[in-house]
């Protein structure tokens, strides 16, 4: 019986060969993609428990996967990448990785990593991940945020926006990054959108959405006062 079912995606055959070697050895079953398209495809039709997931690829990149993956499913995403800069590891994080690895790498590294993420994810499974701001409650795990006690309805992006200002209270979070975040690196609208939707977020937010204070030309930080 096999440890778990791994979907290994990475547009260079040999370096897909060598994770294969690596992870059937320990008793992995592996299912193997050359894009990110066949990826998705897979996903939907596959049951999968983790993803070790290329970042440059062509047709669809590692960071649109995680993004259609995380519509739907909280499943572990290991990024596998040749970059190898702090920025880079933190943009992969924030797109909603749960690691990320540097190639090349060892296979006990890889094996370690993989261990340690099917462990926090079968961990995490139990219990309902809250984030909590004062007044606000958000349940990351069924998609509602309490105002108060009182579940107020809330759009896809108007969510992920406070989730992650929430999630990185008195930090500055810029436009940029919070466009590139929610609305993905593809989106072609202007920054206007960001701050249209922080407007009504507040809104909904009634008294507290005074908590979202602006940073004149930069961005938005959540405050709880």
């Amino acid at each position: 019986m096999s440890l778990a079912t791994i979907l290994v995606v990475d547009d260079e055959p040999e370096m897909r060969r060598l994770i294969r070697s690596f992870l059937v050895a320990e008793g992995y079953s592996v299912i193997e993609a050359t894009n990110g398209m066949d990826a998705l495809d897979i996903f939907k039709k596959t049951a999968i428990d983790l993803m070790l997931l290329d970042v440059m690829m062509p047709y669809v990149n590692g960071y649109t996967v995680t993004q259609e993956v995380r519509k739907t499913s909280n499943m572990p995403i290991i990024f596998l990448s040749a970059r190898g800069d702090e920025w880079d590891k933190v943009k992969g994080l924030r797109f909603g990785a749960d690691d990320y690895l540097v190639k090349p790498f060892h296979s006990g590294e890889l094996i370690a990593r993989i261990e340690t993420v099917l462990r926090r994810s079968i961990q995490s499974a139990h219990k309902n991940i809250l984030l909590k701001a004062g007044p606000i409650i958000i349940d990351e795990t069924n998609h509602e945020v309490y105002l108060e006690g009182t579940n107020i309805l809330l759009t896809r992006k108007e969510f992920s926006l406070l989730s992650l200002l929430v999630a990185n209270q008195n930090k500055l979070l810029t436009r940029t990054l919070l466009m590139e975040t929610v609305w993905g690196l593809e989106y072609s609208g202007t920054e206007r959108t960001v701050d249209t939707h922080i407007k009504t977020l507040r809104l909904k937010l009634h008294t507290a959405g005074s908590f979202i204070k602006t940073v004149r030309g930069l961005g938005y930080k959540l405050e709880v006062t």
